[in-house]
């Protein structure tokens, strides 16, 4: 295990090396890992060594662009149930959708397979498929669905799951509670709408509180605080420009439409987030901890009653590259993955 050390109060060590675009990670109770691969296979660290057999049994997916694996999340009682929950794009070239699976891992491969959740409309593109998921603490999940990039004005359209983010019971069920149930030409699964494409999404394990982050085309990427029937604005309201160069909307704000905790332009293209709590960083507790694509770092965003106080950036050494997801295992470290062929899972250890 490759250890690097510079001027952050951590030091960085390299679980696993070799990964193949690793998009989500989840921390088994018995210490394993597992990783997404984007290119569709699901992978273990078994005992800090990355097992060079993938994991059986997982379903086929619409590889392209962004397109392939995305989130793995375990159930909340996975001690008792053995469930995980995978996203991923589904579909062909022309007709594709951000899809959930949920299947029992019993250490070596999924079984009874179900899928619960594909996105409607299916979209023509291959980007933009958000497949973040987190369990809320009433034991329903929410999941991102991206606005597609070419259906952009889909994300204010209620009868339409792209640029949405979704709320479901664990079975896949709608939740009674849900906004928009009941309600003609409304997608019943919708708990938020007006987002562009959700790469981070987060939930406060002591308040409860849902933090969300999405990329802005040339800047205007947010960090936003996830309500309720709430609407993000997207693409009616945004301070930023379309990659022309042309203003997306002449609107920064509009009634009814939420403003977001936090804006950075230029773009970070920011994907993975934790709300860091543990003993290895305590100076950080109830702080998010971010990863970003382009601009290669990893972003601890301090809070302070809710406001942010300020932030700190990390791009030094193995830091210095595209940071696909950001998690707290279970033992307070933080893990990071890289978004390149070769990628690593590192790991954030304060310095002796």
């Amino acid at each position: 295990m490759a250890t690097a050390a510079f001027g952050a109060p951590f030091e960085v060590k390299t679980v696993a090396q070799g990964l193949d675009h690793p998009w989500g990670m989840a921390f088994l109770p018995n210490g394993d890992i597992l990783v997404t691969e984007r290119a569709g296979r699901l992978r273990v660290i078994r005992n800090g060594v990355l097992d060079t057999t993938p994991i059986a049994g997982t379903p086929p997916t619409f590889v392209a662009s962004q397109g392939g694996y995305f989130d793995i999340v375990l159930h909340p009682k996975f001690a008792e149930n053995n469930w995980v929950y995978l996203t991923f794009a589904h579909g062909e070239r022309g007709a594709n959708a951000t899809r959930v699976v949920r299947a029992v891992f019993d250490g070596k491969a999924l079984t009874d397979l179900k899928a619960i959740f594909t996105a409607d409309p299916a979209k023509a593109s291959s980007n933009h498929y958000g497949g973040r998921l987190a369990f809320l603490p009433d034991g329903t999940f929410l999941l991102t669905v991206g606005d597609g990039f070419d259906t952009r004005e889909q994300a204010q359209n209620l009868n339409s799951h792209l640029g949405k983010i979704v709320r479901l019971n664990d079975d896949g069920s709608i939740p009674a509670d849900n906004p928009f149930v009941g309600q003609a030409g409304k997608k019943p699964e919708i708990w938020s709408y007006g987002h562009r494409n959700q790469q981070g999404l987060a939930v406060d394990p002591r308040t409860g509180t849902v933090y969300e982050h999405e990329h802005g085309p040339r800047g205007g990427d947010e960090i936003n605080i996830i309500g309720k029937a709430k609407n993000y604005g997207w693409p009616a309201i945004c301070d930023c420009v379309d990659y022309s160069g042309a203003k997306v909307s002449p609107f920064k704000s509009l009634p009814g439409m939420e403003q977001a905790l936090l804006y950075w332009t230029p773009s970070i293209a920011p994907s993975g987030m934790t709300v860091y709590y543990g003993d290895k960083f305590p100076a950080w507790n109830g702080d998010l901890i971010v990863g970003a694509l382009v601009l290669q770092h990893v972003r601890r965003v301090d809070l302070e009653n809710g406001q942010v106080k300020g932030q700190e950036v990390f791009a030094e050494g193995p830091l210095k590259a595209r940071i696909r997801d950001v998690r707290t295992s279970p033992d307070g470290y933080i893990y990071v993955t890289t978004d390149e062929t070769n990628g690593k899972v590192l790991r954030l250890e304060p310095k002796p």
